[in-house]
């Protein structure tokens, strides 16, 4: 019998899931996101048997993602402002950490390579996240089945695993940005500081400067319904250099099918609509730009981290 052997690559990645699980910040951030949960899932029952029938009333398990009364946001919203901050916290100290407490040295002097710890940092945090965000949803799915005795379609199912793919993709890209500020920084506080910093700027100032600007150039009295259409599409490009509001939109189409479009679209283009829920395929041809872009970004941060680390000199 030939003893099969753990790669050092995954020896790593374990070692990482296991301190994540047992470092305090994940489990108060998890505890946060836990009440969060519940209490959308909550409110999502109460409402879903008393939803009006609409073009997507068919899919009753997919409404527990985005049904609320209005006392709090639907899952996705939360999950906009809570994702950035769950990434950041996983990563803001994985490199600078290390250095700070003297173990870099020690790891880089064992038989491994140096992009192996890097790699292990990201990957470690990404499955602890796959565990954590198909379990909620596994969950949601198993709520609703209880509740309502219905079962979900595979149209639903594939719709729920592509927008639990979405969340992982999301916090990649703050988790990616957060390593690269740990490999750059070497204090952990100036590394949370950043981080958190291009967070806010992107979820509250970009937006209001996007909006100040676009209010100072449109030009003032009548203007023609395609001219309204091309000034507000400029707007919307503008707003997707924000990670947040690709997630949003990407979120929205595939939780709600009877969206058609995420851009800017005139009445003559509306006219001709067939009033139907769109189908899974159109819904994620139509969500692929976001992601996409959501995916270019992580791999520019990562990319960045890596260049940066592989150039770092580590020394005791």
């Amino acid at each position: 019998m030939i003893a099969q052997t753990t790669s050092p690559l995954q020896v790593m990645v374990n070692k990482e899931m296991t301190d994540h699980i047992k470092s305090r910040r994940f489990l108060i951030l998890l505890g946060l996101l836990i009440l969060i949960f519940a209490g959308t899932l909550y409110l999502a029952l109460i409402r879903i048997k008393d939803v009006p029938v609409e073009n997507d009333a068919n899919f009753v398990i997919l409404k527990l993602f985005s049904l609320s009364d209005g006392s709090l946001p639907t899952f996705h919203v939360f999950l906009n402002f809570l994702g950035p901050l769950l990434g950041i916290a996983m990563g803001f100290d994985a490199i600078n950490g290390e250095w700070n407490k003297r173990t870099l040295i020690r790891i880089m002097a064992q038989p491994v390579y140096r992009d192996h710890l890097l790699l292990a940092k990201f990957f470690g945090a990404i499955q602890v996240l796959a565990v954590l965000f198909f379990s909620i949803s596994l969950i949601m799915i198993g709520a609703g089945i209880f509740y309502t005795g219905v079962l979900p379609e595979p149209a639903e199912v594939l719709r729920i695993l592509a927008f639990t793919l979405l969340n992982l993709v999301y916090i990649s890209f703050w988790l990616g940005l957060a390593i690269c500020s740990s490999v750059y920084f070497k204090n952990v506080a100036t590394s949370a500081l950043v981080c958190i910093g291009i967070w806010l700027f992107l979820t509250i100032i970009y937006k209001m400067l996007v909006n100040a600007v676009a209010a100072a150039l449109v030009p003032k009295g009548y203007l023609m319904p395609e001219e309204i259409v091309s000034y507000q599409q400029v707007i919307i490009n503008f707003l997707r250099l924000d990670p947040g509001h690709l997630y949003n939109d990407a979120a929205t189409t595939l939780l709600l099918p009877s969206v058609r479009s995420v851009s800017a679209i005139s009445m003559e283009q509306m006219s001709g609509a067939i009033p139907a829920p769109l189908s899974f395929m159109n819904s994620l041809l139509a969500v692929w730009p976001q992601v996409t872009g959501l995916l270019a970004g992580t791999t520019l941060w990562f990319a960045l981290a890596y260049y940066l680390f592989m150039r770092k000199e580590i020394k005791a």
